[in-house]
């Protein structure tokens, strides 16, 4: 039997059919995207509690004129589905194939590209302001999680729209969840709400008995409807949009199609910002993601009947800092840990259910973490900040001015830098080697493995130092991590082999393969060697100069090539007068799609292959008559 889904390429042919029939519509798409992440990973349980959602925008609102911007993206399959892009479903986060975010090369029905929270609203306002400039008509919506909200810039969207009176919709999708249960006190006020269905009742109630009174019953009314109002707006968090300048319109059931595409056409005709608040369940429709959001918020393959990952998940480099830095703590007690919305992504979950006094989950706001850890730091205590590396980009102003301009011993730790795999551009950790390392004050350390991370987590407590430790996604290596930790001296290389005509140095994630292309070059004759240089900032420079000697130095690096830790050599090597042929490998001046990790690296010349390649390329360019003096 063909389904209703089956006659929708494009959000016109959603509008062919009869309202009653867009719950059908939205099992089917429910079914579609389980069936597909099942096989392929990605963002399930966000996009399945926002299925309703897109249904009724879409059979609302006529996109691409109407602009409809999704914050963050992941909510946003059940958009994809219905835009053209069903049939490509199955190629979704793979290399060439759609991305897992709303992306305006990919579809004219993206309005706006995201990746990171909190956009959506100043997006929207700055496309509504566009739209009257130009004269046009059309609408404009952004969709938002609550758990958005606790970043500052949704707020700076919202009293601007407020300021403005511009004609934009914004949808709370509140589900009470970001990543992990949502924290703090805007979390506690949204939760004060009552349900559509009862203020509805309690309406008709009034209103019946005030009509019943002689006399008075129809003057009474202008009276009772301003006051219950105000009641419902006293009942739910109403006051505080309708303070900032909104309408306020719900709580409405989310995942009502009647209920959602009535409200929606009901505020076609009021003037200025509208806030819907829309009420919807987290990973509804499929039992195990209802059950537990956060696990099925990002998820590799697994099996539907289960819920259980196909791929048996191994020791990670973040269960390794999970694990030391509970450890550290329990010998440290100056030692608190700090998450930006992501206990459960950062590892910090074990921590705090070990020390819970320690713990602070700020919500997603990078910014603040990092300025409260100066705050804790200013006192006399440790803060250890875990924020993945395409998060920390939003919070460089305060690593400069409130942590390192004070030169506060606060600990970074950047999880997932370098290649992310199948999140793509907008979540790659990229560029933190750039925007780090010339700040004063800032250390910038990579392990090459598990046990050096351990070890370099240890030393940056005691450092007394801003400090980052940068460490990549996925597993680890399986070195041997029984010894105790150790202090590694403050800029100290690892000399792993002795080279005369070639050196490699590589940083982080690049040195083991760097050990297998100077292994294979060594087998041909090549006196190459490799130094593990585990510091960005500060450079063994003792190291480095030894390097030099040879004549010929390649750099590695998963970080961009720009400002990066090849750059940081080559600026050392100036700055000494140093004659040197230095060739760096690192990610070009590019944005990288999505992709597996081992892809994408592959593909950047991040592997052994890669950087034999570079050192062999370099040594047939040698000048022989080149002399190297210190």
């Amino acid at each position: 039997m063909k389904k209703l889904l089956d006659t929708i390429e494009v959000p016109g042919d959603l509008k062919r059919l009869d309202q009653k029939e867009l719950p059908l519509v939205a099992e089917e798409v429910r079914g579609f995207i389980i069936d597909t992440v099942s096989e392929v990973g990605g963002h399930l349980a966000s996009s399945l509690g926002a299925v309703e959602i897109a249904l009724a925008l879409h059979y609302v609102y006529n996109s691409p004129e109407d602009k409809i911007i999704w914050d963050v993206g992941h909510q946003a399959y059940a958009h994809k589905i219905l835009t053209g892009r069903k049939n490509a479903f199955h190629t979704l986060r793979q290399l060439g194939g759609i991305s897992g975010f709303p992306k305006p090369s990919e579809s004219e029905h993206d309005a706006f590209g995201v990746g990171h929270s909190s956009t959506s609203i100043s997006a929207a306002l700055g496309m509504a302001a566009a739209r009257d400039l130009a004269g046009k008509k059309n609408k404009v919506v952004a969709v938002i999680g609550d758990g958005s909200l606790t970043a500052g810039l949704a707020f700076e969207g919202l009293n601007q729209a407020g300021h403005l009176k511009k004609n934009i919709v914004v949808i709370l999708n509140d589900n009470e969840m970001s990543i992990s249960k949502n924290v703090g006190a805007l979390s506690s006020f949204l939760s004060r709400k009552i349900t559509g269905r009862f203020a509805n009742t309690l309406k008709k109630e009034v209103e019946a008995f005030i009509k019943s009174i002689p006399r008075i019953g129809e003057r009474l009314m202008g009276i009772a409807k301003r006051a219950e109002d105000s009641l419902i707006t006293l009942l739910t968090p109403g006051m505080l949009f309708e303070g900032l300048g909104f309408h306020y319109i719900g709580p409405v059931d989310g995942h009502s199609t009647d209920d959602l595409v009535r409200t929606l056409r009901d505020i076609n005709g009021l003037e200025g910002p509208v806030l819907v608040h829309v009420l919807t369940k987290k990973g509804k429709g499929y039992g195990p993601a209802e059950e537990d959001p956060a696990s099925f918020h990002g998820v590799g393959p697994f099996d539907i009947g289960t819920g259980k990952p196909k791929k048996k998940s191994s020791l990670s480099y973040t269960n390794v800092f999970s694990s030391t830095l509970t450890e550290i703590a329990s010998k440290n007690d100056r030692v608190v840990a700090i998450t930006a919305a992501m206990p459960e992504g950062t590892g910090l979950s074990f921590f705090a259910e070990r020390y819970p006094e320690r713990f602070f989950d700020v919500g997603i706001a990078e910014q603040h973490a990092l300025t409260f850890a100066a705050g804790l730091a200013r006192e006399g205590f440790v803060p250890v900040t875990a924020i993945y590396s395409t998060f920390l980009q939003r919070a460089y102003d305060e690593v400069f001015h409130d942590v390192c301009l004070q030169d506060l011993p606060v600990v970074i730790a950047i999880d997932r830098a370098g290649i992310v795999g199948q999140d793509g551009a907008t979540h790659h950790g990229l560029f933190d080697i750039s925007y780090l390392r010339h700040i004063p004050n800032m250390v910038v350390a990579s392990p090459k493995d598990e046990d050096e991370l351990r070890h370099l987590l240890y030393s940056a407590v005691k450092y007394n130092k801003p400090t980052a430790i940068r460490y990549p996604r996925g597993s680890c290596l399986g070195v041997d991590m029984t010894g105790p930790m150790r202090e590694i001296p403050l800029g100290k290389a690892e000399v792993m082999a002795e080279g005369t005509d070639v050196t490699v140095l590589a940083i982080g994630t690049m040195v083991y393969p760097a050990k297998k292309a100077v292994e294979k070059l060594r087998q041909d004759g090549v006196k190459a060697g490799l130094v593990n240089c585990r510091f960005v900032k500060p450079l063994d420079e003792e190291c480095v100069l030894k390097a030099a000697a040879a004549g010929c130095i390649v750099t590695v690096e998963e970080n961009a090539l720009a400002g990066g830790f090849g750059s940081a050599v080559m600026e050392f090597l100036e700055e000494k007068g140093i004659r040197c042929t230095v060739k760096r490998v690192g990610v070009p001046d590019e944005f990288i799609e999505h992709g597996g990790q081992e892809e994408l690296r592959a593909a950047l010349g991040l592997n052994a292959e890669g950087i034999e390649k570079a050192a062999r390329s370099l040594l047939k360019g040698k000048n022989k008559s080149v002399k190297i003096a210190f």
